[in-house]
């Protein structure tokens, strides 16, 4: 059972958007998936009660902060959104359970900065042997001089970029209605759709 975590300490770099979208993609495969949630804003939990019934169901798995049990049986995928602030003891217990870690970056360079040392973190981890780890660009535009930098700094942390999603008020207002870019009829959200692509490459190997 693949468990995917998506985490970064920094706050407001796109965790619960990238969550709720990976677990979207895992529910149009038909896969029975649990979306976890140990960030005290539980922004996930919130995304979970506004989706509809009538949209590919994702379950909720209920977590305890001090205590990461594992996920109910009938379950075939597992994302997990954690919170700012992840380090230490706390890192070392998610990264038990997880066969994935997806770490959303943006193109600036104090979110940069403070990934840098989570990475290493990471790099260092017992875990780390067994566990992929990618980037996925959060909120970045391609044309300018931020984006490069971003790309010079992932290019040296020798990890693989999955993808770069742009900014878009899509991921805002399906948010708000508990839904995914996967959820929508492929043509309304084709440009997204083809940034998501090679990230669910990644997620399905």
């Amino acid at each position: 059972m693949p468990v995917v975590v998506v985490a970064n300490p920094k706050g407001g770099v796109g965790k619960s958007t990238l969550s709720s979208q990976i677990a979207g993609y895992f529910a149009t495969q038909n896969q029975r998936v649990m979306l976890g949630d140990v960030d005290r804003q539980q922004s996930c939990k919130l995304w979970l009660s506004l989706r509809p019934d009538t949209a590919r169901p994702i379950t909720s798995w209920e977590l305890d902060r001090d205590n990461l049990a594992k996920p109910p049986k009938g379950t075939t995928h597992v994302v997990l959104d954690t919170p700012a602030g992840l380090h230490g003891k706390r890192l070392k217990e998610v990264l038990k359970l997880a066969h994935k870690v997806v770490v959303p970056l943006q193109p600036s360079v104090f979110d940069i900065f403070a990934t840098k040392d989570f990475l290493d973190e990471l790099a260092q981890s017992s875990q780390a042997a067994r566990t992929q780890i990618g980037i996925v660009g959060m909120r970045v535009d391609e044309r300018t001089r931020a984006a490069e930098e971003l790309r010079s700094f992932v290019e040296s942390t020798g990890l693989p970029v999955l993808g770069n999603l742009r900014s878009t008020q899509n991921y805002v207002q399906l948010a708000a209605r508990g839904l995914t870019v996967f959820d929508l009829a492929p043509e309304r959200v084709a440009r997204d759709l083809a940034q998501w692509q090679p990230i669910c490459d990644w997620l399905d190997q």
